[in-house]
């Protein structure tokens, strides 16, 4: 996508090959900021100070700290100890373990005399099939906004509510719930987006209106409750949200809130598509009770940041003093609550038959080739 004239993807290499560069996302929307990652440490930082998130995006800056790994020393203990640091930075987004495994699976073979040039080579290839399998979830989603217009007699808009932000920041390129909004948009329907602020990091109203607004696709930012409202008045078309894990039933894990949206669409009969690239499908377990929910500091509950009127951004704190905050990062959407899940193949059900008739490779007794 593109920040003024000139297109970024999230994460690239250097242009003197060494390091990676990425886009500060703590500091949108009030300063576009590109910060260098030289070192495993870097790499783990910025995932876990969130300068860099959502699932796709993660595991691309994993695959990057094992190569500066592999730059410095491409023993097999340096591997190791670069993936344990790594793999424990984020528990939830299953990409994280993807990406570092997939990674393994080169590294771990080759002479180490290969490995740093391999370790490159892998990594790019993961962001380039990310943005490539981004752009497909863009196309299948387009075709259920298309359809959402045709239902409505192509008069007025399709509008779409979304939460969190799943578009260009949180992958390396395109999105996936934003990825059909901007199909949809550079195709000529009128569409209009309801952005949910997401508290408590507000990366609604941080990062999607600052995406949206950067197409100039028509967009409003609401409080994480008014959703419901929306929907019960006829305003909500169409739900499209990401999903940081979902597991091979169906169930399907997002930012805190996302469960609430899910049974207000429901409850009005609006259609709650999921969003997803294979790599964020866990095959390996059949229950969102079983995805490990992360639990991160409480003063991202308690402080918000902002900038006045005189430009200047501060933080303050919204809470008493002696009020203790938590702060529980996802939940769990049940696969019931699922109209569809749109992945790079296309368009299925919340289920484990609808995954498996898209991904029939996965199936018990069959060999599982890399994601495509």
């Amino acid at each position: 996508m593109k920040v003024g004239n000139r297109h970024y993807r999230s994460i690239w290499r250097t242009a003197d090959g060494g390091a990676a560069e990425i886009i500060d996302q703590t500091k949108l929307p009030h300063a576009f900021v590109t910060h260098r990652l030289e070192t495993v440490a870097d790499a783990a930082h910025a995932i876990k100070a969130m300068l860099v998130r959502g699932a796709p995006l993660i595991g691309a800056t994993a695959a990057y700290g094992l190569c500066f790994a592999m730059r410095d020393d491409a023993s097999d203990e340096s591997l190791r100890v670069a993936y344990d640091t790594l793999i424990v930075t984020r528990p939830t987004a299953i990409n994280l373990r993807w990406a570092l495994d997939e990674m393994m699976a080169v590294l771990a073979q080759l002479p180490v005399d290969r490995r740093a040039e391999a370790a490159w080579r892998r990594a790019a290839d993961l962001c380039d099939e990310d943005v490539a399998i981004n752009s497909a979830i863009g196309d299948h989603g387009l075709e259920l906004i298309r359809q959402a217009w045709k239902r409505k007699g192509e008069r007025g808009r399709v509008e779409v509510l979304t939460h969190c932000n799943a578009g260009w920041l949180a992958t390396v390129d395109w999105g996936t719930a934003l990825a059909p909004l901007y199909k949809a948009h550079d195709a000529g329907i009128p569409i209009h987006v309801w952005v949910d602020e997401t508290r408590p990091r507000n990366q609604g109203a941080h990062l999607t209106a600052w995406e949206l607004g950067g197409h100039s696709v028509p967009h409003t930012v609401i409080v994480d409750n008014v959703g419901g409202h929306l929907m019960q008045r006829g305003q909500v078309d169409l739900c499209i949200v990401g999903t940081d894990r979902t597991t091979a039933t169906g169930d399907v894990c997002n930012k805190i809130g996302t469960y609430l949206k899910a049974l207000a669409a429901h409850d009005n009969d609006v259609p709650f598509y999921v969003a997803l690239p294979s790599p964020t499908i866990d095959w390996s377990i059949d229950s969102g009770a079983d995805i490990p929910i992360e639990q991160r500091t409480p003063d991202e509950v308690a402080r918000i940041a902002g900038r006045t009127a005189d430009g200047t951004v501060v933080e303050i704190t919204i809470t008493p003093e002696s009020s203790p905050a938590a702060n529980y990062a996802f939940d769990v959407t049940p696969a019931r609550l699922v109209t569809g899940l749109i992945c790079e193949r296309g368009v299925c059900a919340a289920s484990r038959e609808g995954l498996l008739g898209l991904f029939p490779e996965r199936a018990a007794g069959t060999t599982v080739p890399r994601s495509k």
